[in-house]
C-alpha cells in the first residue's frame, strides 16, 4: 500500500466505524423508545380458553422464584367468586416439590388482559395490597403459547400448553419482548424434564 492510498483506507474504516456507532446507538435508542412507550396488552383474552395447565418456558429472574429448578407449571381454575385461582408448582434442585397457590383479579373485564395476582393467606387476599400486575402481552390464536409481564418490564413469562414448544415459537416470543423494552439478558430458559 502507498502512502498515497493510506487517507482513501482510513475513510473507509472512518465511514464504517461510523455507520456501525450510528447502527448501534439506534438500536439502543429503539431499546430506550420501547422502555418508555406504556406496554401494551392483547385487545381480549377469553378466559375459558387460557383456563388449564401451562408450562414455564423463559422467565426473568424473580425472587420467589430462586428455588424453582426444573418442571415450573402454572395451572388456573375459575373459583366460585369469578376468580382465577393460581397453583404454582417446580421442583428445587434436590427433588423437592413446592408449592404456591394464589388467586388473580381481573382488572378490566371483559377484555381480561390484566390482572393482579395475590399469594396472601385466602383469608386476606381480598385487601388490594400484596398483589403483583400480571398482564397478558401475546397470546397465539390456538392459546397455545403466551407472553405474561407487568408494566415496569422487571418480570417476564413465556408459557406453553406444552413442555417442549418449538424452538422458533419461543424465538418469536423473545423477539416480541424485547421489541417492546424487555431486556433479556438475564433470562432463565425453563428445565422440564417431564418429572
Amino acid at each position: 500500500m502507498t502512502m498515497t492510498n493510506l487517507p482513501k483506507v482510513s475513510y473507509r474504516i472512518g465511514k464504517i466505524a461510523l455507520g456501525s456507532a450510528l447502527l448501534l446507538g439506534l438500536g439502543a435508542a429503539t431499546m430506550a423508545y420501547a422502555k418508555d412507550e406504556p406496554l401494551k396488552t392483547v385487545d381480549k383474552v377469553e378466559l375459558d380458553r387460557y383456563l388449564g395447565v401451562w408450562y414455564e418456558v423463559a422467565r426473568k429472574p424473580l425472587y420467589f422464584q430462586k428455588k424453582c429448578d426444573r418442571n415450573v407449571t402454572a395451572t388456573y381454575t375459575l373459583n366460585e367468586n369469578g376468580n382465577v385461582n393460581v397453583d404454582n408448582r417446580c421442583y428445587s434442585q434436590d427433588g423437592k416439590l413446592n408449592q404456591s397457590v394464589g388467586e388473580a383479579f381481573i382488572q378490566n373485564p371483559p377484555y381480561n388482559s390484566k390482572l393482579k395476582v395475590s399469594f396472601l393467606p385466602s383469608a386476606i387476599r381480598w385487601m388490594p395490597f400484596g398483589r403483583g400486575d400480571y398482564w397478558i402481552l401475546k397470546i397465539d390464536a390456538d392459546y397455545q403459547t403466551v407472553l405474561v409481564g407487568e408494566p415496569g418490564r422487571k418480570y417476564m413469562w413465556i408459557l406453553s400448553r406444552t413442555s417442549q414448544p418449538n424452538e422458533k415459537v419461543v424465538k418469536e416470543y423473545l423477539d416480541y419482548a424485547k421489541s417492546v423494552g424487555y431486556d433479556l439478558g438475564d433470562v432463565i430458559n425453563t428445565k422440564q424434564t417431564g418429572q
